[in-house]
């Protein structure tokens, strides 16, 4: 079976709940056929602020669309100021988690081992799972960027079944194009791509793992440049930062999907 293109739009910390609804009525509006909205579009989640999901979620009620959050603490509660778990967001009706994000590795002390930790959390609260790895720039040229990558998924995928990979979805990221206005170029991606696809090949007895779970591309994707990645034969969608706050970008790179 094919894989089914995803495209996720991260809204990081931007859109309260009134921006966020406004949001989603124009991407309703402007829906035309092959969209978020459609049935015969790919999947299309949005991920907004904690404090924003209840509201979007409610206003996307009766579409297709998906609703994820940006985040999840592996205990299920605690002394764990400023977190989220599990069962909160379940109670919200979240389908979907970002996790390990280059932002949170970089500001707020995300390791391969946290990682682990929020991928395990959430699979045991029933969510898909969006898997953010990536080299910075550095790793890059100085010739890391595969190690970098291989040490990312084993340590994001440790101990996970066959099965609980269904519920997994990754995200290549390059952090040097993540909001830079950089991007890699469509043969740069779909490198990382195979090399990753290789990679779960090699890791899982199954070969559905490796066919079946989906890489999104991430890093400054945008309507003039999504057509191109998405073209290539190991990217399954993309992760969206900047163009997912305007409804016109976000659903012309859900219509670049072929």
């Amino acid at each position: 079976m094919a894989r089914k293109y995803m495209i996720a739009g991260n809204w990081k910390m931007n859109n309260t709940a009134a921006e966020g609804v406004a949001l989603i009525k124009d991407m309703k509006a402007q829906c035309d056929g092959k969209c978020c909205c459609c049935e015969n579009a790919p999947e299309v989640v949005v991920c907004p602020p904690f404090t924003t999901l209840s509201a979007v979620i409610a206003e996307a009620n009766g579409t297709p669309l998906k609703v994820g959050a940006q985040n999840i603490h592996w205990e299920e509660k605690g002394a764990y100021t400023g977190e989220i778990s599990g069962a909160m967001l379940n109670e919200v009706g979240v389908t979907h988690v970002i996790i390990g994000h280059s932002e949170r590795r970089q500001y707020f002390g995300e390791t391969d081992e946290t990682v682990n930790k929020r991928v395990k959390a959430a699979l045991k609260h029933g969510l898909v799972c969006i898997v953010c790895i990536g080299e910075t720039l550095a790793e890059r040229e100085s010739d890391q960027t595969k190690a970098v990558i291989e040490r990312q998924v084993r340590g994001a995928l440790a101990d996970l079944t066959a099965e609980d990979m269904k519920n997994i979805v990754l995200a290549y990221e390059p952090v040097w194009a993540i909001g830079t206005g950089k991007v890699a170029t469509d043969e740069q991606a779909q490198e990382v791509h195979a090399f990753v696809r290789g990679l779960l090949k090699s890791m899982f007895s199954c070969p559905c793992v490796a066919e079946n779970t989906r890489i999104l591309y991430g890093g400054s994707m945008k309507p003039g440049n999504a057509a191109g990645l998405l073209a290539q034969p190991d990217i399954d969608g993309g992760l969206i930062g900047g163009a997912a706050l305007k409804a016109a970008d976000f659903l012309a790179i859900v219509k670049s999907v072929k």
